[in-house]
């Protein structure tokens, strides 16, 4: 499976090379531009229906959320597959993710679903602003999971479509030829 959504990514140009500057800090030589990839329709109901098909054993009864801006696509579709709701936690004008539009019920059970996951503190965010209101969260979801198995201990299961270990380096430790490529920050702000 991880081999077919990857060739998506290459067919539609969503996995970009240069030298990149990630949401982490961390800089790398590929980014995986989701936008790109999703604004496919048909692509982006394949896709984040494998992601639905692999929470699902966790998601009976729970309402799927994610971190806008690239986890809204994937958590309406996801929702949609599983056949609940969507919600989504958003920016507050600091950059930290707040719930806003949406009541989390105390008990109520939540799947959090999101684009990619490099070191997963959106994932984590996520995961905390529903927990602090009283939610359960059962499951934790990406389609591209870059961590390298790095991630946090979500405390629930964390499923993805693709796990890589990309190359990534921290600000003052860049090899001489990612060094010489002016580095972009393509993902969200």
């Amino acid at each position: 499976m991880s081999d077919d959504v990857l060739a998506l990514f290459r067919q539609t140009g969503a996995l970009l090379h240069g030298h990149f500057i990630l949401r982490s800090g961390l800089h790398s030589r590929e980014f995986f531009q989701c936008a790109i990839l999703l604004q496919h329709a048909r692509i982006a109901a394949d896709v984040c229906g494998r992601l639905a098909d692999k929470l699902r054993p966790h998601a009976a009864g729970a309402i799927v959320v994610s971190p806008a801006v690239g986890g809204i696509v994937v958590g309406q579709e996801v929702a949609r597959h599983l056949d609940t709701r969507h919600i989504f936690v958003e920016k507050d004008g600091q950059g930290a993710l707040v719930m806003r539009r949406f009541a989390i019920v105390p008990g109520e059970r939540y799947v959090v679903a999101e684009d990619v996951v490099t070191r997963g503190g959106r994932v984590q965010e996520t995961i905390d602003i529903l927990r602090a209101a009283g939610g359960v969260v059962v499951a934790a979801g990406a389609i591209v999971d870059r961590s390298g198995g790095n991630i946090p201990d979500f405390g629930c299961p964390f499923v993805s479509l693709v796990q890589m270990t990309p190359e990534t380096f921290e600000a003052d430790q860049l090899p001489a030829d990612l060094a010489a490529i002016p580095a972009t920050k393509p993902g969200s702000k």
